[in-house]
């Protein structure tokens, strides 16, 4: 009897050590293939190191391994995956709140507008998750939602449609839980712990990024030039210094005894401008997408990264996924600055704080959204200049960014006051003047430009102008004080005049705005924008730069999902409702582009 029991307790023991002996001889591959990668480095010190500094004992790692799939999620909103399923199997209701529109393009897909909660019903799949808003069902990205804070809170008082983050009913300050009684206080407690552990665990993130990652992919100046490390991980390291500041700042601050008096929106406003860095990462991290997909086709380099993820002992993430973790990240401040003034009492302290944080991270979220859609359309704008014959002088994108608007007008010159049928484009900085072909009036031939960083607007009354002795209806001229020099033009109808006069002032207001932001497009995005603009305008073929990067998210492979892709991009930022640009409205009105 006792030998049965001890081959029973052998054989169990044997099958319990299986799959941590399998990993620990994957690991040791994954070193090797690494070693064998990194030059000036024998294989005995990496691996050395790699079983003993970064994994530790054998029953360490196993403890890893064996807690590992309670423990890692995938980025974006899935978390713990299994225990998500765990409490759905056990009867319990599990909601996530929407980061992100989700635009359906399938019957079995379920739409959502940011803020929406959903009712999670299957989480078994770590991409596509199953869910219930109100009689409707469906299939949605795991990765535009977040589970919910509260989730004991009662859907029917969730979210309460609120102006400026404050409850339409400010009398309600206790809520059920279950079988029990709480207060504001304790779902206060629940934001504060879940901004603080979510800090630490992005932290993490960064720090495996950048040891795990670039400093190994920087020993291997063979696989990667400075350049390609620049677009893929980009400003990351600048954001892992500033948030390491941050989660300090935001922990002295925290109450340990009583967390629900803990004043940390003052952090938030502290380091409003420093998120700012955050645009140069959402700017670059299609091209990053874009850059690995490319290098992930050699085996190479997918064996490579697989070994850095091993030694570093990150969680069970590719490299994509942790890349995309800042650009969630970002989104995020918003919506609990938003849950976090939902539970704070207007007489507690951090109240105001709270409020104006919530809106600087508004603002930083909007800021980011605003330079990424200006970088979008310096690609449109070098087209455009590429479409117009006898282009003189500098390009456009050396001095303008923006195309606040166009049309046609009637140019009146000096000496003969000659008039002149012209279409006008008024960028930032400047006022482009074309001539439309005789002939083809699809076609554009560049006139003249002219700077308005120099010019006065000077609204004219109908009637006669005393500078041309002439005639004039809806007319305005624009006036140079430094060399006195003078333009009359006049528009067919009133309102075409105000318009004009409206984006004048659009001009200067977007000039000024410009230089307060600190906005401004490096040399190498204006060469590689009019490089792209040289090839398409050649080869007469469209670009297509988005489909590529919108594939690299958004890719799914579970064949019982929908086949088809949500049109909503996880890039958008924490503003879904955005206006949306008058840059093609423009455009579109103008005839070149039919070529």
């Amino acid at each position: 009897t006792n030998g049965e029991k001890i081959s029973e307790k052998w054989a169990c023991t044997r099958l319990e050590l299986c799959p941590a002996i399998a990993y620990i001889v994957s690991l040791c591959f994954f070193s090797f293939m690494l070693c064998y990668s990194v030059p000036h480095c024998s294989q005995a010190h990496i691996i050395d190191t790699a079983l003993t500094d970064d994994v530790g004992s054998e029953e360490d790692l196993y403890e890893d391994f064996r807690s590992s799939n309670h423990r890692y999620g995938h980025p974006g909103g899935g978390g713990e995956q299994l225990a998500i399923n765990e409490l759905i199997s056990d009867g319990s209701v599990v909601y996530a709140e929407a980061l992100w529109d989700h635009v359906t393009m399938d019957d079995q897909e379920l739409g959502f507008k940011a803020g929406d909660v959903i009712e999670v019903m299957d989480a078994t799949n770590k991409e596509w998750w199953w869910g219930r808003i109100l009689d409707s069902e469906g299939w949605f990205p795991a990765s535009f939602v977040r589970l919910r804070v509260n989730q004991d809170e009662p859907m029917e008082d969730y979210p309460l449609k609120v102006e400026g983050g404050k409850e339409d009913d400010s009398s309600s300050g206790t809520r059920r839980f279950g079988m029990g009684q709480t207060t504001k206080d304790q779902m206060r407690t629940n934001v504060i712990n879940e901004i603080i552990s979510t800090e630490r665990d992005y932290i993490k993130h960064l720090k495996d990024i950048c040891e795990g990652y670039i400093k190994q992919c920087r020993k291997r100046a063979d696989m990667f030039t400075e350049e390609q490390l620049k677009t893929i991980f980009g400003n990351i390291e600048d954001i892992y210094r500033c948030q390491k500041k941050f989660v300090k700042a935001l922990e002295k601050k925290f109450n340990k005894d009583h967390p629900h008096l803990s004043e940390v929106g003052s952090c938030f406003l502290e380091y409003q401008t420093e998120f700012q860095i955050y645009s140069e990462y959402c700017n670059n991290h299609p091209n990053a997408c874009m850059e690995l997909s490319r290098l992930t086709k050699v085996n190479k380099y997918v064996y490579f990264f697989e070994a850095c993820r091993l030694l570093q002992k990150m969680i069970d993430i590719s490299l994509d996924g942790f890349l995309l973790t800042p650009v969630q990240k970002i989104c995020k401040y918003p919506l609990q600055l938003a849950e976090l003034l939902k539970y704070t009492n207007p007489q507690h302290r951090d109240f105001k704080d709270v409020e104006a944080a919530l809106n600087a991270m508004k603002n930083v979220a909007r800021l980011i959204n605003e330079r990424k859609r200006r970088l979008e359309n310096i690609d449109k704008i070098a087209q455009w200049q590429s479409s117009i014959e006898d282009w003189e002088g500098e390009d456009v994108l050396v001095r303008s960014s923006e195309l606040i608007y166009s049309g046609e007008l009637t140019k009146i010159s000096h000496p003969q006051a000659k008039s002149q049928q012209r279409m006008f484009f008024l960028f930032d900085h400047q006022l482009v003047c074309c001539k439309k072909d005789l002939l083809r009036r699809d076609i554009l031939y560049y006139k003249s430009r002219i700077n308005m960083d120099d010019m006065e607007i000077v609204d004219v009354e109908d009637g006669k102008d005393k500078d041309f002795n002439l005639s004039v209806k809806n007319a305005f001229k624009l006036h140079c004080q430094d060399t006195e020099e003078v333009h009359l033009f006049c528009a067919k109808k009133p309102e075409q005049k105000q318009r004009w006069l409206k984006a004048f002032e659009n001009e200067r207001r977007q000039v000024q705005l410009d230089q307060e932001t600190g906005f401004s497009i490096t040399e190498v995005q204006k060469k590689q924008a009019m490089l792209n603009a040289s090839k398409q305008h050649h080869t007469g073929k469209p670009k297509a730069v988005t489909r590529p990067y919108y594939d690299f998210l958004m890719r799914q492979k579970h064949p019982t999902l929908p086949t088809t892709l949500p049109q909503q991009q996880v890039f958008m930022l924490a503003e879904p409702k955005r206006k949306p640009s008058n840059f093609w409205q423009n455009i579109s009105r103008l005839t070149p582009f039919r070529k």
